[in-house]
């Protein structure tokens, strides 16, 4: 499937659907001033990454309202699966991280050590819970020592379902008056379908049974994996987007036996490749521009130039504020986790051509957007 345009709209009879979801209806106080967003945006795509997650624990129904209210044009669901085959949303299957479970005394005996992609991991796992199980365990900051200010929300939020979050984007797109998008990614796709509980045919069922799964829903769904997104192509009319990263390689090729890395794919004839099956590629963002040896932004590589020649769309991520995570060239000071100048830094990937991006901070993105037009 094609895409036909960087923004898709969503159908007007989409917009009209309304589910109540249990998270506050306006931005508690200590929120940033959102910038107003209700004015439409060029066809540069934001998206929400994990939600507002600079400024709430990520992957929660507050954390992709904030992002959606700060004039996100996508929010972005990680999805895995519970025991009973309901999809959630979580950055990764073991959640020790991002919520409360192990002050869980009942849930003691569920942890345990598996090969999350080949690699030991200790843990618990959403697998090993029903949905009302999860439920009873409530979210917290994954990176609490770089975001101290977002641990005052612990144990405040749910995990959500993803049509929880389906549901969450239409109630703010008929209330903002402008269509909030999804960005969902298939997390771990080999992994799940090895503990059979595959993600696909309940991301299909799930688009289907809301009306989503269409050329003009404003829908992208997004794999580090390669085959999963294959399969999708065959079943989805919504376009697809192939994430890589700057080291290795995509995880059903290392079990297929495949050589390929994700350096092959973002090469120019890995990106022919890629649009055979998918619209769009999401790079780390230093495949893009790279760091030079003082953690300074180097020279762009010819990735966006040779992803738009095969007809790709190109959407790096992530954006965040804190200098831990920006290059040197944009930092405000020694402390790795004052707020630098991520203006700067997006300012500079928009020189490039890029498409849009996956950012933590929405309202940073979308100022800079007002000010590049």
């Amino acid at each position: 499937m094609k895409l036909p345009s960087r923004l898709v709209p969503v159908a007007a009879s989409a917009l009209a659907v309304a589910a109540a979801v249990v998270v506050p209806s306006a931005v508690p106080s200590s929120a940033p001033a959102a910038p107003a967003a209700s004015g439409k945006h060029d066809d540069f795509v934001i998206v929400g990454h994990r939600g507002a997650s600079g400024y709430r624990p990520e992957h929660t129904l507050a954390s992709y309202e904030l992002a959606a209210r700060m004039g996100a044009d996508y929010i972005e669901p990680d999805l895995v699966t519970t025991k009973d085959h309901v999809l959630v949303t979580r950055h990764e299957p073991e959640i020790s991280g991002t919520t409360d479970v192990a002050n869980h005394p009942e849930f003691k005996d569920r942890k345990k050590t598996k090969l999350l992609d080949g690699v030991a991991t200790t843990g618990w796992f959403t697998e090993d819970f029903t949905l009302a199980e999860l439920k009873t365990l409530r979210a917290v900051e994954r990176i609490p020592a770089v975001r101290q200010h977002n641990t005052v929300f612990n144990g405040h939020y749910q995990i959500p379902t993803f049509q929880e979050v389906i549901d969450l984007s239409k109630r703010l797109s008929k209330e903002l008056g402008r269509p909030i998008g999804i960005y969902p990614e298939t997390k771990h796709p080999t992994y799940f379908g090895q503990q059979g509980l595959p993600l696909e045919p309940e991301l299909i069922k799930t688009l289907n049974r809301n009306g989503l799964n269409r050329p003009d829903a404003k829908v992208f769904v997004q794999s580090f994996e390669v085959s999963n997104l294959k399969a999708l192509d065959n079943q989805l009319r919504v376009p697809l987007v192939q994430l890589t990263s700057s080291a290795g390689a995509p995880y059903d090729f290392v079990v297929s036996g495949d050589k390929r890395t994700y350096a092959d794919i973002v090469s120019a004839k890995g990106l022919r490749e890629v649009a055979t099956y998918a619209d769009g590629v999401g790079p780390s963002k230093d495949q893009v521009i790279p760091l030079d040896a003082t953690g300074k932004l180097g020279k762009p590589t010819s990735l966006v130039s040779d992803a738009h020649r095969a007809g790709l769309v190109v959407h790096p991520y992530t954006f965040r504020v804190e200098n831990t995570f920006l290059p040197a060239d944009f930092d405000s000071s020694a402390n790795p986790n004052d707020s630098g100048n991520l203006f700067g830094e997006i300012a500079a990937y928009r020189k490039t051509g890029i498409d849009g991006l996956f950012t933590d901070n929405t309202d940073i993105a979308v100022a800079e957007e007002k000010e590049a037009r």
